[in-house]
């Protein structure tokens, strides 16, 4: 099943990326784009920024960053 707030769920992604899709059990509708339905945090600094102070989500957050973790 794919989570909410996921859109690139077979890609390798930060192991400290968070989201909020990941604490809730429902099917991924790419239909809906809610700005609150996809919230990102850095698991390392429990904030929406990354220990570089960069943004974080599924896409920032890559091997290009010295923080990053693969899964």
């Amino acid at each position: 099943m794919i989570r909410a707030g996921l859109s690139r769920p077979d890609d390798d992604r930060c192991t400290n990326l968070c989201w909020k899709g990941m604490y809730i059990d429902a099917i991924w509708d790419p239909s809906v784009q809610a700005s609150n339905d996809r919230l990102y945090w850095c698991q390392k600094t429990q904030l929406p920024l990354g220990p570089d102070g960069v943004g974080v989500d599924e896409y920032e957050c890559n091997e290009a960053r010295k923080c990053f973790k693969l899964l």
